[in-house]
């Protein structure tokens, strides 16, 4: 199921999580997106905390054409760059995925071009997450 909160579009999957994790750089890459960092939450916080936590990793994809086209529009644009989209491990084994909702972050709100280039960017991650079961 496909759900929208105020601030997030999320979607839980059927798939394991490393299967998920190895196929979002491609399902990204489909829109144009490309994967600047991946953060293993649940490593960090076993190595600086001693805490454990469940598989859990953020993606920080961006488009170099939509953020050189924000950036030039506004500088403070900077700030939604990279996109993270999660992936988390639920406790049955499954997935969920989610991604911020551009459209309703502040920057979108207070700025035009910014809000037309986060619809696009919305558009583009609400087709990534329909490669999902």
């Amino acid at each position: 199921e496909e759900t929208m909160s105020d601030f997030a579009l999320s979607k839980n999957l059927d798939s394991k999580f490393e299967d998920t994790v190895s196929r979002l750089p491609d399902a990204l890459a489909s829109e144009g997106f490309g994967v600047l960092t991946q953060i293993d939450v649940q490593s960090v916080f076993a190595q600086k905390i001693n805490q454990p936590f469940r598989r859990y990793r953020i993606f920080g994809a961006c488009n170099p054409k939509l953020a050189h086209h924000a950036l030039t529009s506004n500088l403070l644009a900077g700030i939604m760059i990279p996109c993270n989209v999660i992936l988390w491990e639920r406790d049955d084994g499954t997935t969920t995925i989610a991604a911020v909702d551009p459209v309703q972050t502040p920057a979108a709100k207070a700025d035009p071009a910014i809000a037309d280039l986060a619809k696009d960017v919305l558009a583009r991650l609400e087709r990534v997450f329909k490669l999902f079961n």
